[in-house]
């Protein structure tokens, strides 16, 4: 009998302001390190609606006319489990940025400065992208025995 899979779907919206972009300083559980906006998908939301909710949540600021630019997700065939992040970039936006949020504090970063910041591999890995043209699609192979990132494979459209 053929095992179902598990999907679990999330946002991250990069929010840009000329050669700034939005971070979170998160400096709680597993998450640490600067990371853009975003989270889990409710039901039954779109997944731009989620972009969209999840920087408001965040940041306090509301974004428009996202730029959907790919797909990250984690695959683990021994657990039949696929997260799928749906990235956009945001240049248009209002509001006032909040002075902190749970989900750690919000800063204008330099593009240039960002990658020498702390952040997990998989920001760390599709940044750039987010600043390219077309979209990317990233896969990575979860180890369940090295409780790891395995195989990852990147493809740019």
């Amino acid at each position: 009998m053929e095992q179902s899979i598990h999907y679990k779907f999330w946002t991250v919206c990069l929010v840009q302001n000329g050669d700034y972009v939005l971070l979170l300083n998160r400096q709680h559980n597993h998450f640490k390190g600067f990371i853009p906006p975003g989270g889990k998908v409710e039901f039954p939301e779109s997944f731009t609606d989620s972009a969209i909710r999840e920087v408001k949540e965040e940041t306090g600021l509301n974004v428009s006319n996202l730029v959907y630019k790919g797909l990250y997700e984690y695959v683990n065939p021994e657990k039949h489990d696929r997260h799928i992040i749906f990235n956009y970039l945001a240049t248009s936006f209002s509001g006032t940025l909040l002075q902190n949020s749970t989900e750690g504090k919000p800063v204008w970063v330099h593009i240039d400065e960002a990658s020498n910041l702390p952040m997990q591999e998989s920001i760390r890995r599709r940044f750039p992208l987010f600043f390219e043209e077309g979209t990317f699609e990233i896969q990575v192979e979860w180890d369940n025995e090295r409780n790891q990132e395995g195989k990852v494979s990147i493809k740019k459209t």
